[in-house]
């Protein structure tokens, strides 16, 4: 509730506390924050008789004034005043409801703590002895935390102590005394430091993860430097995002049916119906691909590639009836070995698991298996039909199946469980970098996405044309922020991930656009791939065009 001020204004009640308004002002008490914000600014960039002006004509005080002399004498290192302060702090606090009684032990504790170290790491042993056994320990207090700080006592200097009690001393510490009480204090007491500033930084994160084309890394909320403009809305110009044509690759002979960048983002490996895997480097500065080498000799087109997480291996597989797998050596850019368990199997998916030196594979033929790096089979799950696979970071493995389902497989203990039903046949599926979040392209439905660990469907993208073909959608940006897709139009969509509709459609492309890939380290560019026989590389505008 409101309450009128003498001078017909009115104030909150709790801001009153504060301090009143000044005649003839009307504060609502958000304003009230505002000026209190303001004025602590002003204070910490040296303005003091702007921030005094300011309070003086609002008729607030930037906090509460046993909040502030507590502020000057923990800063001052003036410990029976410091304590003094807090019996004031102490008896404002302890009739509201909000005020957990155990804080205000801990803010007396943090007080003292900082007290018995400082006699510590001066030498004066007998003070500190004082504090322990008069003060602190009076407290019945977090007792283990007591104890620890009595094993100081034994350190032989003032490095083997801070060491030892992981406390960067001397006065500068103090500050640290002040950020702990704040911590429990009510904002209306005592507000947090650097507290405006840390609101903007918030708030620039925040408008870079609703940037429309803002793929780069998002800022940390940092007080200390803003990443843009305070003075207008920050939005990045799409003259930065990948939608511009950069680059046309037409070395295959046939259609290109995938497409994977290397971990590390410096290498692109492309699989075609032509047989062949081709290698290309990425110049970053240039923004261009270069032709590096053919890995010949698959004799059934290369559908799909999974790069090892440590970029030193390349499975390549095959169509529906393939039953083999090849996996190529990256340093050496020679077959590593050609697996196969059975000439009846299909092996169409692969997925490495954590550490590089294992991965599973199957196809929709029933084969389900976990290999080691040199083909040997570990384990094997019969009877699952699989048309996509994808790993988790805790060595889960995710099956998409020919059941329209998602489920979890722990080859450890060999448990199962159904993660995702869809309606639809799931035709390729890809999981984002946090392992959260799972991208699937559903026949005759598109691009849908969901949260895994809620087992969720988070949105289902629109515009693409997506019927019974293979079509591969991925993640992009710093922070998996984007999702783009192929599409059976020749087009590529790319959508942010918050809405529904497309940000972008990349057009160029002759026919059905069968996988994108977005370079995980250099956000500002992808690869199309299509039955066009090309692969398209897009990014940033040229400036020089």
């Amino acid at each position: 509730m409101h309450q009128p001020c003498a001078n017909g204004a009115h104030i909150n009640g709790d801001a009153s506390r504060n301090g009143d308004v000044a005649p003839g002002l009307c504060m609502a008490t958000t304003d009230q924050e505002i000026v209190r914000l303001i004025g602590q600014h002003l204070l910490s960039v040296g303005l003091e008789r702007s921030a005094a002006l300011l309070m003086e004509e609002s008729g607030l005080h930037l906090e509460h004034p046993a909040a502030a002399t507590f502020r000057q004498h923990v800063l001052a290192g003036d410990w029976v005043k410091a304590d003094h302060d807090l019996r004031a702090l102490h008896d404002l606090l302890r009739d509201s409801p909000h005020v957990d009684p155990h804080n205000l032990a801990e803010m007396k504790f943090v007080v003292l703590e900082q007290k018995y170290l400082e006699h510590l790491e001066v030498g004066r042993v007998l003070d500190a002895l004082h504090v322990l056994r008069n003060e602190l320990t009076p407290l019945q207090h977090d007792t283990p935390r007591v104890h620890r700080l009595s094993a100081l006592m034994m350190c032989g200097d003032a490095e083997e102590l801070r060491g030892r009690a992981q406390w960067s001393g001397g006065p500068g510490s103090r500050a640290a005394v002040l950020a702990r009480v704040q911590a429990v204090l009510p904002p209306a007491l005592m507000m947090a430091p650097a507290r405006l500033r840390a609101l903007l930084a918030q708030a620039a994160a925040y408008q870079a993860q609703r940037c429309r084309f803002h793929s780069a890394p998002r800022p940390e909320p940092d007080p200390d430097r803003l990443p843009f403009s305070l003075l207008a809305d920050h939005q990045c110009s799409a003259d930065q995002f990948p939608i511009h044509p950069l680059q046309v690759l037409n070395e295959h002979c046939d259609e290109v049916w995938y497409c994977k960048w290397s971990p590390d983002g410096t290498k692109l490996a492309s699989g075609s119906k032509d047989n062949t895997v081709m290698i290309w480097d990425f110049d970053p500065v240039a923004k261009r691909l270069a032709f590096r080498k053919s890995l010949d000799g698959h004799s059934y087109g290369v559908s799909y590639l999974s790069w090892s997480p440590d970029g030193r291996y390349l499975i390549a597989a095959g169509p529906e009836d393939c039953p083999d797998l090849w996996i190529w050596n990256m340093e050496t850019e020679m077959l590593h070995i050609k697996m196969s368990q059975s000439q009846e199997d299909s092996l169409t998916a692969a997925a490495w698991q954590a550490g590089s030196e294992r991965f599973v594979c199957g196809g929709a033929r029933g084969q389900f298996y976990q290999c080691s790096l040199d083909g040997a089979l570990l384990n094997n799950w019969d009877g699952v039909r699989v048309n996509a696979l994808a790993a988790r970071a805790d060595g889960t493995v995710l099956a998409a199946d020919t059941h329209h389902r998602v489920r979890a497989y722990n080859f450890a203990d060999l448990t199962d469980r159904n993660l995702i039903q869809e309606e639809h046949a799931v035709m390729a599926m890809t999981l984002n970098s946090s392992d959260t979040m799972l991208l699937l392209n559903v026949a005759n439905q598109g691009v849908h996405l969901w949260d895994i660990r809620g087992r969720a469907l988070v949105r289902r993208f629109r515009g693409l044309s997506q019927g019974h073909f293979t079509i591969h959608a991925c993640f992009g940006g710093a922070h998996d922020d984007f999702i783009a897709s192929g599409s059976e139009d020749n087009k590529v969509y790319i959508w942010q991930r918050e809405t529904e509709e497309p940000v972008a459609v990349l057009t160029g492309h002759t026919r059905c656009v069968n996988a994108v890939a977005w370079n995980p380290r250099y956000h500002d560019v992808l690869v199309s791939a299509s039955d066009d026989y090309s692969l398209r590389l897009w990014g940033p505008r040229d400036p020089t065009n």
